[in-house]
């Protein structure tokens, strides 16, 4: 039998590997309290729900157009004028199968075979797993709490080889931690000035604690932004997500949708349509994450864990464990095993350095979350 491809020959989404333990775990009858995941231990709004008690008994649900249905683009148009109080036309703007759709048709689109393409380290290992798998060059950049963690105009002008692309996210996984406006514009003016393409993953934008996030596009019109119903909008195993594109863009992603997903899920998007009509239910669900941050924050710091993130957005901090442990992958399994509680070793961020840190994410329901912080507190004492 012919061997697979070197380039299938990929890292697993380690969390997911955790995930199927908790579920094994369950399966026996045994509890878990999730803090490995970032899925929303919230429904997905009411509205969205209600459209499709509608539908379902009046619409076939056969394919939209490959970009996706106008009105579900003209309302994603709109969120950037009440959000960002900014321009962008609906034509711009691309419907996903998730935002992981998104960054397969933004890698194609953008980038030729063998591109170097800037990633965050520790950063999202979806990044760099596809980029490997459609034969691209992820680059690390190192980054660290000097920088919050995020890749800055600084580290592009101190590689000694330049890159094609680079990816962004904030606020940031696994870390928590965002890009102030005047980092993110100068680092946007860099990529423009030396032909650089800019990705902004903003998928937790709307989940920020003080500080509002600001998008790339609100600096450069040549940035690709990719963002989801997934996290703020509480609607995780919907996939569906979207990107906004330059006009010279368009007709290029519209081609690779036909031929790899012919279009996103109808349902999801018929859905999606009204969820900009929840606002209000969604910065509660914020409001609760904040309080859940604060809960496990303080319960990490009587831990004895004192070099972890304060998040300033997303669900997640990130911990430094290597006073414990330097190997990550063991540690959150044994945590499992004694516990119940599951947790992401670091490994999966982070390849180099990632066997000496965890993460831990508050998306979880405020029971999840305090009955696992007084575990942990319990847990920690003890080694």
């Amino acid at each position: 039998m012919k061997s697979l491809s070197q380039r299938s020959d990929i890292s697993p989404f380690v969390v997911m590997d955790v995930m199927q333990a908790a579920a094994e775990r369950e399966a026996h009858g045994k509890i878990v309290w999730h803090l490995e995941v970032g899925q929303p231990g919230t429904s997905a709004p009411a509205p969205v729900i209600e459209a499709l008690k509608i539908a379902l008994p009046q619409q076939t649900l056969g394919y939209t157009v490959a970009a996706g249905l106008s009105a579900l683009r003209e309302n994603i148009s709109q969120h950037y004028a009440d959000f960002y109080g900014i321009s962008v036309p609906a034509e711009n703007i691309i419907v996903t199968p998730g935002s992981s759709a998104a960054f397969i048709l933004a890698f194609l689109s953008g980038f030729d075979k063998g591109a170097r393409v800037a990633v965050p380290v520790p950063g999202y290992p979806c990044y760099r797993n596809i980029l490997l798998a459609l034969d691209l060059i992820p680059v690390d950049i190192h980054v660290t709490a000097e920088t919050d963690y995020l890749i800055t105009a600084r580290h592009l002008r101190d590689l000694t080889e330049p890159v094609d692309g680079i990816i962004v996210s904030s606020p940031n996984n696994p870390t928590g931690t965002m890009y102030d406006a005047a980092v993110l514009d100068e680092l946007a003016v860099y990529c423009d000035s030396n032909a650089i393409t800019l990705i902004s993953d903003e998928i937790y934008h709307g989940i920020t604690f003080g500080t509002k996030a600001t998008s790339a596009r609100q600096y450069t019109e040549k940035a690709i932004v990719v963002n989801s119903f997934s996290k703020y909008f509480s609607m995780t195993g919907w996939r569906i997500g979207w990107m906004i594109v330059p006009d010279n863009w368009l007709r290029t992603v519209e081609r690779l949708i036909q031929n790899l997903f012919i279009a996103t899920s109808t349902l999801s998007q018929v859905g999606a349509i009204h969820a900009f009509k929840a606002y209000q239910l969604m910065d509660e669900y914020v409001s609760g994450y904040q309080q859940k941050r604060d809960i496990l924050y303080a319960a990490l710091k009587e831990c004895g864990l004192h070099n972890i993130t304060y998040p300033q957005g997303a669900f997640y901090i990130y911990a430094d464990v290597s006073h414990l442990t330097h190997d990550s992958v063991a540690f959150c399994k044994q945590l499992l095993e004694e516990t119940g509680v599951a947790i992401t070793p670091g490994v999966d961020f982070d390849p180099y350095n990632g066997h000496k840190f965890i993460r831990f994410s508050f998306a979880a329901d405020l029971a999840t979350i305090t009955s696992a912080s007084e575990i942990l507190i319990s847990w920690f004492s003890r080694r």
